[in-house]
C-alpha cells in the first residue's frame, strides 16, 4: 500500500465489480488516501469513483500525489462528502 492511490476494495466489493471496474485494482497500487476522497468521497458515484482511480492511474505525477497529500488534511477536517 502506498500514501496516495485508489482506496482498497473490500473483497465483496470486487465480486460485485463490472469487468471495466476491475481495472482500478490493477491499474494503480492502493493507497491511504486518493482522488476519490479528496473529491467528496460518498458524495460521488461508484462509477464516478472508478472514473476518478483510472484517472488517476493515467495521470500520475508526484505533483498529483503531493496535491492530493495537500488537499486531504482539508477533507478529513472539513468532513467534505463524508456520512
Amino acid at each position: 500500500m502506498s500514501l496516495v492511490g485508489p482506496r482498497p476494495p473490500i473483497a465483496y466489493e470486487v465480486e460485485a465489480y463490472d469487468i471495466w471496474h476491475r481495472r482500478r485494482v490493477v491499474e494503480a497500487k492502493p493507497g491511504i488516501t486518493g482522488l476519490w476522497q479528496v473529491s467528496g468521497r460518498s458524495r460521488v458515484k461508484f462509477d464516478d469513483m472508478v472514473r476518478l482511480d483510472l484517472n488517476y492511474a493515467t495521470r500520475w505525477s508526484l505533483w498529483l500525489d503531493i496535491t492530493i497529500l495537500m488537499r486531504t488534511p482539508y477533507a478529513v477536517l472539513l468532513g467534505e462528502g463524508a456520512h
